[in-house]
Formats: structure tokens, C-alpha cells, sequence
């Protein structure tokens, strides 16, 4: 059961006020430390709930509706301000006390990096873990500016807790040689065009347990220009839609979307499409009341 060290604000949109029959669990991780160009990724766990309500709860594609489902908005974990270790671990323990419970955790960032103790958590408990990535950026590096932690270095990180066999990246299109080296090599990586890519391997995945990082950066600026690093080139809404309801068969176990900053994001468009995605996200993975 979740415990202390978490601030409740406002909530998502239709999310049950009892964590207990809920499924799914969303949860804020505003983690902004290590970002590199823009930063402000800690304020949008608050904002994409902020602007949840301006939606329907009703999914024309997939014909559901969130009344339909028990999830439950946790809150905020609390991070010590400049604290980069702590920060980890206090996500890593809270993700871990989702999963013991049973739940799906769908975790709202902040910055990229929050994916690598929620993998590990999800890790802990699925041995046989895959990890799939959505991103503009290979987020390989072995290490940036001489931190080995950082969210340009992420993924490298993941594919030392689960293994580069079991790392899929989808979206890529920016990134240094090395990186797009490593990444031939090392992982399962798929620049270009998303869909194509994941619809050869969610065959190859069938009843593994997979974890979704979801960089909003994945998408065209054009679409969600409220992120610390747009990279032009990027994929549609349309297609990142695609991409869930082709995961909604498979044994998804846990989902984070990243990198969204309110503070670079003109109409609050960015905002809206990460509420959607997270709409969308419950109505593929959770469970029905």
C-alpha cells in the first residue's frame, strides 16, 4: 500500500477516491534535474491533470468511457530539491509498492530519467521484463557531461538493468554516432516511422510483461511543442494513438510519459494531448469497475 512522502493536488479527470479497488494507479514524478535545454518538466504532472477536465471521458476509437474504470491519481511523490539520488530512489519505492499491490503504475514525469528506477521496480518483479521506448532521442550516451545519470543517458541505463535484447526503440531520429551505433548493435532500434516497427514485434512479445516510456518529444514540435528538447521530424497524435491501442493486447504492466513543459507550451496544446494519451492509456490497460 502506498504510504507517506506524497502530495496530493489536484486529479485526473474521473479517478476513484479509493486506491484499494483501483487498477491502475497514476502517479506524478517531478523529477527536473538533470535537463539539459529547457527546463520546467516538474510542473506538468499538475498540469496535465489541470487540463484532463477539458475532455470527454468517452473514447469514440475504443468505445469505453472512464466510468467504466477504478483508477486512482496517488498524487506527487515529494523529491528533496536537488537531491538527484534520493529522488531515484523515493520513485523506485513508490512504483515498487504499486506493483506489490497488484496495480498498474502510470507514471506522469518530469523528466526522461524517472523511467530508470520505475524500470528497475518493474524489473524487481518481472525477471522477464521487455521495455519499450517512444522518443526523438536514443538517450544512449554513456554518460553526458560527465554524469552518468542524466536523462540524455536513460535508456543506456535501462539496457544495463533488463539487458539491450530486451530494450525496443521506436521514433528515433536524434542522437550522436555513438549512440545510434550502440543502438544497432545493442538494442532493438527502430528510427523512422513508429508503427511499421511495432507492429513486426508485438508478435515477438506476446505474454511478455512490458513497461512504455513515452517521451512527448516522440511527436512532431508541430503537435507538442511544450517539451525541454523538440526535434522536428516527429510522428503524429494519430500515430502515438495507434501505437497504444496496438499494445491494448498485450501484457502491458506499467507506462510513463515524460518531458512535457507547461512553461514552453503555447494553448496548453502539449498538455492536452499528454491528457488524452493518459485517457487513452487507461482505457488500453486498465481493468473495468
Amino acid at each position: 500500500m502506498l504510504g507517506e512522502g506524497l502530495e496530493k493536488g489536484g486529479v485526473f479527470m474521473g479517478s476513484a477516491g479509493d486506491y484499494g479497488r483501483s487498477s491502475l494507479v497514476i502517479l506524478g514524478a517531478p523529477l527536473d534535474l538533470t535537463v539539459s535545454f529547457r527546463p520546467g518538466t516538474r510542473f506538468a504532472p499538475a498540469w496535465i491533470r489541470q487540463v484532463s477536465v477539458a475532455l470527454e471521458e468517452y473514447s469514440p476509437v475504443l468505445e469505453r468511457e472512464l466510468s467504466e474504470y477504478a483508477y486512482y491519481d496517488a498524487g506527487d511523490i515529494i523529491l528533496p530539491p536537488g537531491n538527484l539520488r534520493e529522488s531515484l530512489g523515493r520513485i523506485n519505492a513508490a512504483v515498487a509498492s504499486i506493483l506489490a499491490d497488484g496495480k498498474f503504475p502510470l507514471l506522469l514525469g518530469g523528466e526522461h530519467l524517472v523511467t530508470l528506477p520505475a524500470v528497475e521496480a518493474a524489473a524487481g518483479r518481472y525477471p522477464d521484463l521487455a521495455v519499450l521506448h517512444f522518443d526523438a532521442h536514443a538517450d544512449l550516451r554513456e554518460e553526458y557531461l560527465g554524469e552518468r545519470l542524466s536523462h540524455a543517458t536513460v535508456m543506456r541505463r535501462v539496457v544495463e538493468v533488463v539487458g539491450g535484447d530486451n530494450v525496443f526503440q521506436f521514433g528515433i531520429r536524434s542522437g550522436t554516432r555513438e549512440e545510434f551505433s550502440f543502438g544497432r548493435s545493442s538494442t532493438h532500434f527502430y528510427p523512422g516511422e513508429i508503427l511499421p516497427a511495432l507492429a513486426g514485434v508485438t508478435g515477438r512479445l506476446e505474454g511478455r510483461p512490458l513497461y512504455v516510456t513515452l517521451d512527448i518529444d516522440v511527436l512532431d514540435p508541430a503537435f507538442a511543442p511544450g517539451t525541454g528538447t523538440p526535434e522536428p521530424g516527429g510522428c503524429t497524435p494519430r500515430e502515438i494513438f495507434q501505437a497504444l491501442y496496438l499494445l491494448a493486447g498485450c501484457r502491458v504492466v506499467g507506462m510513463d510519459l515524460v518531458e512535457v513543459c507547461p512553461a514552453c507550451d503555447p494553448g496548453e496544446r502539449t498538455s492536452l494531448l499528454a491528457a488524452k494519451i493518459v485517457r487513452e492509456a487507461i482505457l488500453c490497460f486498465g481493468r473495468g469497475s
